[in-house]
């Protein structure tokens, strides 16, 4: 890889650092479609291990510079973080075995189904009251700020989409935050920016499970270069999100993935 291409990658890495700790997403879902435009020749397997390492890294420094602001529930993402590990191995193990039309076909429909999904309730709770129902947990969070949090969701529920999460971001390498905000938010009736952050450390441990996984098989090796290149982009962009987090509204964030899914989706499915 020469100079002038590596130097790109930082920069599409600050990009995709920047934007994906903004609306907790990991940034997978807007560098594993770039990444199959930009290597048509590349196996799923391979881009999807090269996503999966950038989503880590991102992740990581994001859940760091969060974590000063103490927006994280740490308590609900290790139970959510544990539920995702087994679903990630199983995806990584079963990314070799999609063609990479289909690949592009599910990766697009995904993508689409979870915009129409946000688009149509971009707030709080929005579908909360049709599954915390029973025995609720309570969370009480405060940030450095000052600003206090109180809410209550059915942590089973958190707990099975989790394990979905886990599958579906190691098999497509969109590192499932995509999925996981929404359902925080409008599903388990997180506050918007604790999702936000608590997705991050979830991300961070479930990507860096997958990401083992491509290794031991052998995938990751053939793009880690490419890898290392946008990572160290994203390390510093994560920081730049986190601190810009603070000053977008809720809505705008939620409204900015939406709209960035729905593109992206109809891209790869009529690419």
């Amino acid at each position: 890889m020469d100079l002038l291409s590596a130097l790109l990658l930082v920069g599409l890495g600050f990009f995709i650092g920047t934007f994906g700790t903004l609306i907790g997403a990991g940034g997978g879902f807007i560098l594993m479609p770039l990444l199959l435009l930009m290597y048509p020749d590349m196996p799923p397997d391979v881009l999807t291990s090269i996503s999966l390492a950038v989503v880590c890294l991102n992740a990581t420094s994001g859940s760091i510079a969060y974590a000063r602001k103490k927006r994280i529930d740490y308590k609900s993402a290790l139970i959510f973080s544990v539920a995702t590990l087994p679903g990630s191995v199983l995806g990584a193990m079963a990314t070799t075995a999609i063609s990479r039309h289909t690949f592009n076909m599910i990766l697009g429909g995904l993508l689409m189904a979870i915009a129409i999904f946000l688009m149509m309730k971009p707030k709080q709770g929005g579908y909360s009251g049709r599954v915390n129902k029973g025995r609720l947990t309570d969370r009480h969070i405060m940030e450095r700020s000052g600003e206090e949090y109180h809410f209550s969701f059915n942590i089973w529920y958190g707990i099975g989409i989790s394990f979905l999460v886990g599958f579906l971001s190691s098999l497509l390498g969109i590192g499932g935050g995509i999925i996981h905000v929404p359902a925080l938010i409008s599903l388990l009736n997180f506050p918007i920016h604790i999702a936000t952050a608590t997705s991050h450390l979830i991300l961070a441990i479930m990507s860096a499970s997958g990401t083992v996984v491509h290794m031991v098989q052998g995938s990751f090796w053939e793009g880690w270069q490419i890898a290392v290149s946008i990572g160290i982009g994203v390390v510093a962009g994560a920081q730049l999100g986190a601190g810009l987090s603070s000053k977008v509204k809720p809505k705008g964030i939620i409204l900015a993935l939406a709209g960035a899914l729905f593109l992206v989706g109809i891209r790869l499915i009529f690419a």
